[in-house]
């Protein structure tokens, strides 16, 4: 059997404000994000002494962000090495995700979980369909309404100015 891999330390932790305008200047202008990619992990291999590096999502996400022609002229950077060699790279400002615990369910309580779940959705679906009829029903008797009270108001206006007159 294979025994659970220990997680790798962190050796070195630095941050980085990494030029990148004088690298994809030299490409053009429709590869300007994918060189800008290369040129990240040519300063992030010259500087942390690995080739095995990682670049984070919100990273990536920042440099494609207004799209190939138009990457940052410059990233602020965490550089994490860990003693295996990886390098992993992500924005400073980047939110810290935390791994997801899988937890193992029995067959039986998937099943018992499932079977609540579609008894109220069939339950919440027929009064929608009941309300459904009932409102248009009452948007003609709400139409007729207004119709109802101009005749009435201009009845009003008609016996007023008669016995006004």
């Amino acid at each position: 059997m294979a025994k659970k891999e220990e997680k790798s330390k962190v050796v070195l932790e630095r941050e980085y404000i990494i030029p990148l305008r004088k690298e994809f200047q030299k490409a053009p202008s429709y590869k300007r994000a994918k060189k800008t990619i290369k040129a990240l992990k040519e300063f992030l291999a010259k500087h942390m002494k690995s080739d095995n590096i990682k670049i984070g999502k919100y990273l990536n996400l920042k440099v494609w962000e207004h799209g190939i022609k138009n990457p940052p002229h410059k990233v602020k950077v965490k550089v994490e090495k860990y003693d295996d060699g990886l390098i992993k790279a992500e924005l400073t400002d980047a939110p810290v995700e935390k791994p997801k615990e899988e937890k193992k369910k029995t067959t039986l309580e998937k099943q018992e979980k499932k079977q609540p779940e579609k008894k109220p959705e069939e339950k919440k679906e027929e009064p929608a369909k009941e309300k459904k009829k009932e409102e248009p029903k009452e948007t003609k008797s709400k139409e007729k309404k207004p119709a109802e009270d101009k005749k009435a108001v201009k009845e009003e206006k008609l016996k007023v100015k008669k016995s006004s007159n």
